[in-house]
């Protein structure tokens, strides 16, 4: 433990800021929170966050005490750190349903044990933050596990629906229909919640994952959307079925939109046109597919009826038109080429090719090789989005080589669970799906 700390503090020494952090994230579990405070007040200090420097600064003055500890894992979780808030929140849960100590007297003064004053900051809100950060690591199996064992002390909004989702998140379907029946009507800011994951309880139901490797079961469940392709890299490795990184190259863009072409005829859906968003990548992406589906092309209108819009990348769109994506027309299907799984996008696409952590565009800067098989810094592609286009329909339509190691996923797989995906498109808000569920992929630190 002292060496992971001293490495972190040798890295923060040296002007390694992110790297002393990426340290303590990684090893927060096995390092008492109060020994790790005054290197996080260091660090909050320097990217000017007082609330979280106050806070360490606290807890390593006043080490053991539950509000401190409380006070200190709640700003870490706000600043977006929740590992490193997580033992402190569960040494803060700790002390306040511990049972009371005997008072010590000095004198006539009676001194309040430590475990007393804990309790009055409330076993409900600590578990609460404490499930919280479990849910920023996507620790949900552990987040399922505190909400399960102090059942007893909770009400149904937001607690027991907390359990629905971290039980969904975990691949715990009976459990969360169990629970989610009994919930009580929600009010106020639940409703939309609420039925969010209701909706991914009836999509388990008419379409249920067949085990936790079964990443287009599973994301059709939390998204509502179906994946096209998988990744033939590393499947048996921690990938299954997802890429960490991907240079994109312009076959694949088109394999990409003969596998759209593939869920729009096995589910009788008919663009009446394309949507085209502003950016150059989406642009060129969705002039290809009109062309291909043999449908007008404009720029993208909210609100328009029977519009395909198309995106390379939803995180690299406008916002302000993405947030526009989250309620759609009658009709109006969203498709991404490349989503991102580390860091989703505001809402979520009715169709997705892949799932990549970073993924560089056939027109970005990327890496390439030489004829002596050497990396180099490749030049962007600086084409128009019309000439890009014209390149996607030029190119053959050809999935990436992988290992061999992936299930095979010819047309007719697809084409099979898209006929299955019962009520797809999804009804109702696309909002973000902030986890990537029961279906584990490694990823870059």
């Amino acid at each position: 433990m002292a060496t992971e700390l001293s490495e972190a503090w040798e890295l923060y020494e040296s002007g390694d800021s992110q790297g002393a952090m990426r340290t303590l994230r990684s090893a927060a579990d096995r390092l008492p929170p109060a020994e790790v405070a005054p290197l996080v007040a260091e660090l909050a200090k320097g990217a000017g966050f007082r609330d979280l420097a106050e806070a360490s600064r606290a807890l390593a003055a006043g080490p053991g005490d539950a509000d401190r500890l409380y006070a200190y894992g709640y700003a870490c979780v706000e600043r977006g750190i929740d590992a490193v808030a997580v033992p402190a929140l569960r040494e803060a849960l700790r002390l306040v349903q511990a049972p009371p100590a005997a008072p010590a007297r000095t004198g006539l003064f009676r001194r309040k044990p430590k475990a007393e004053a804990g309790r009055q900051l409330g076993l409900r809100k600590v578990l609460l933050e404490l499930v919280s950060a479990l849910e920023g690591c996507e620790r949900h199996t552990e987040a399922l596990a505190v909400l399960r064992e102090h059942d007893a002390r909770l009400d149904d909004w937001p607690d027991r629906y907390l359990t629905v989702y971290n039980a969904l998140m975990s691949g715990r379907i009976p459990l969360a229909r169990e629970v989610y029946g009994a919930l009580s009507a929600p009010e106020d800011v639940w409703v939309g919640p609420g039925r969010r994951v209701g909706r991914m309880l009836e999509r388990a139901a008419a379409l249920p994952p067949v085990d936790d490797r079964d990443l287009r079961g599973w994301h059709h469940v939390l998204t509502g959307g179906l994946l096209t392709t998988l990744s033939p890299h590393g499947f048996d490795q921690g990938m299954t079925g997802r890429w960490a990184y991907l240079q994109d190259d312009f076959e694949h863009c088109r394999y990409g939109l003969e596998r759209l072409r593939t869920v729009l005829a096995a589910t009788g859906r008919k663009p009446a046109s394309v949507g085209l968003l502003a950016d150059r990548g989406s642009r060129a992406l969705g002039l290809a597919a009109a062309r291909l589906l043999g449908v007008p092309a404009a720029p993208y209108q909210p609100g328009t009826p029977g519009v395909l819009v198309v995106a390379y990348d939803l995180n690299e769109c406008d916002p302000a038109v993405v947030a526009q994506l989250n309620e759609r027309a009658e009709g109006e299907l969203l498709f991404e080429h490349a989503t991102c799984w580390t860091d989703p996008p505001a809402v979520t696409a009715d169709v997705s090719t892949l799932l990549g952590q970073i993924v560089h565009a056939p027109w970005e800067p990327g890496l390439q090789f030489d004829e002596d098989g050497e990396p180099e810094e490749a030049e962007p592609d600086r084409r128009s989005a019309e000439e890009l286009a014209e390149a996607i329909l030029a190119a053959a339509p050809t999935a990436p080589e992988g290992d061999g190691e992936t299930p095979a996923d010819p047309d007719d797989v697809l084409t099979a669970f898209a006929t299955r995906a019962a009520g797809w498109p999804a009804a109702g808000p696309r909002d973000r799906i902030g986890s990537s569920g029961p279906v584990r992929s490694s990823r870059f630190a």
